[in-house]
């Protein structure tokens, strides 16, 4: 299991003292996170027991304000083309290829979408998102880059069972951003159903928020999860979980794994 001496790793920013200690070092981004702290709370009552009702309304709020910061975190153009092109270039290395068939889980507005599109060949994009607000904005992109003659498709859904998809036909599905804002339950429904859709030699890479320390959540938005317990979550599924190194090199803030059914293609 990968190991790392990083103590950022061990943080547990569900705790009173990291919290008072972050507001102490940021206080101009207290009243931001008491607005969100209260508005979080409102939504998860209302939408109690169902995380994708509850997110979807998050999105939903978010998108309203700002749909680049509604995916990024940061209302910045720069920042969301800076993370689509990081997302794009890691995969084009690792061997994306104009033929593969690919799914993209949390689409998005096509912070990455509009650029996979772009190298794929025509209908060979499918993004799925838990917002229609967000999906509304996707199509804004691939007007906005003129990519409408890629034919991709963009999907809403209201979970990740992924049944109204075909058998063994896409060779890379990729989530970036999504399990980081997922209760276990949910990234194990996913894993459940994504080896079904897989083509023989396709992978799943997904990117996760990562602790060494105990497992935490904040605002039921973000979630820290152990890598061995994805791990062991996908080996539940008959599927093989691979920590990938060189994607820690890369300013982003969080972990990747690659998910195969079967031995992984040799690329490059």
């Amino acid at each position: 299991m990968h190991q790392t001496s990083d103590p950022r790793l061990m943080k547990n920013r569900s705790r009173l003292g990291h919290k008072v200690r972050y507001a102490l070092r940021h206080p101009a981004r207290v009243p931001t996170h008491l607005r969100r702290a209260g508005r979080n709370a409102w939504l998860r009552l209302k939408h109690r027991g169902n995380h994708v009702a509850y997110y979807r309304a998050v999105m939903a709020s978010d998108t309203a304000r700002s749909p680049e910061a509604a995916v990024g975190g940061r209302p910045s153009h720069a920042r969301w083309l800076a993370i689509g092109q990081m997302q794009y270039d890691y995969l084009v290395e690792h061997g994306l290829r104009p033929e593969d068939r690919m799914l993209e889980i949390g689409c998005g507005n096509l912070r990455a979408g509009w650029r996979f599109i772009e190298h794929l060949e025509p209908g060979h994009y499918y993004g799925i998102d838990i917002s229609p607000d967000i999906l509304i904005e996707a199509k804004k992109t691939l007007v906005r880059y003129g990519l409408q003659a890629k034919v991709p498709y963009l999907t809403p859904v209201d979970n990740l069972k992924l049944d109204f998809l075909p058998d063994s036909w896409f060779t890379v599905v990729h989530a970036h951003s999504v399990f980081s804002h997922s209760p276990l339950e949910v990234i194990d429904e996913c894993l459940a159903h994504v080896g079904r859709v897989l083509a023989p030699g396709g992978f799943f890479d997904f990117t996760y928020d990562r602790t060494e320390g105990r497992e935490h959540q904040v605002l039921g938005e973000d979630f820290y999860y152990r890598t061995e317990t994805l791990v062991r979550l996908a080996q539940k599924h008959g599927l093989t979980a691979h920590f990938m190194d060189d994607w820690e090199r890369l300013p982003h803030g969080q972990s990747k794994l690659r998910v195969t059914r079967s031995e992984a293609r040799v690329t490059g």
